[in-house]
């Protein structure tokens, strides 16, 4: 299915690309938690690859494309080598990375979820493995740091828009209307949405009459 609405050529250099911006997300970060060397690798790796990774295995899609694909396990090394040595750089252009990670989280979620599909999942279970292959890198990543996951204290809508994405994608794929028209239609919406969150510092609606004055717990 993904090949029917993108030339592989194309397909891959998308994926490449939104592994590298995960990458160096995930890189910088290490950075600005003085990790050394090792955990500025580990954290582009994980950030880039966990959700894809985890998507795979649960397919049963193996080996997974992470270990499958060369490019796929290099590319993040290349992100991290760029953040070691150029971090200071690359930070100042930390705006633009927010924007190419929202184009990587609009891509990924619907290549998740047609993926998912693909293997023979449901349509719900499909669109959820979608989101999960779109910020479950960054949950490991926020683990690994020890901080509560931007999954769960989704302060600028993060989750919500890859699940928007998501379910747009499963929507087109029960009414036989995916193709690469409304597959960039999912994408691009989920990436305006992640945009607009930013710029408005949209966020999920917190618990039942609970006011966005009161502090929220460390």
């Amino acid at each position: 299915m993904l090949h029917d609405l993108f030339p592989p050529g194309i397909q891959h250099a998308l994926d490449l690309a939104g592994i590298f911006v995960f990458a160096t997300a995930g890189a910088l970060l290490a950075v600005r938690k003085n990790f050394d060397v090792f955990g500025i690798v580990v954290l582009a790796l994980v950030t880039a690859l966990g959700g894809g990774l985890f998507r795979d295995l649960v397919i049963g899609a193996v080996p997974p494309a992470a270990f499958g694909e060369l490019s796929f396990f290099v590319t993040p090394l290349v992100a991290a080598a760029i953040v070691y040595f150029l971090h200071p750089e690359v930070q100042r252009i930390n705006r633009a990375i927010n924007v190419f990670d929202a184009a990587g989280l609009g891509l990924f979620c619907v290549t998740g979820t047609t993926k998912a599909y693909e293997y023979g999942l449901g349509l719900t279970a499909s669109a959820a493995l979608g989101v999960t292959t779109a910020v479950g890198g960054g949950v490991l990543r926020d683990v690994l740091v020890n901080e509560v996951p931007s999954l769960l204290r989704d302060r600028e809508m993060y989750a919500v828009p890859a699940l928007v994405g998501a379910t747009m994608v499963a929507v087109f794929i029960s009414m036989e209307a995916l193709n690469g028209i409304t597959t960039g239609l999912a994408i691009v919406t989920t990436f305006v949405l992640r945009l607009l969150a930013m710029r408005y510092h949209w966020r999920a609606p917190l618990a039942w009459n609970r006011r966005s004055s009161v502090a929220e717990e460390p």
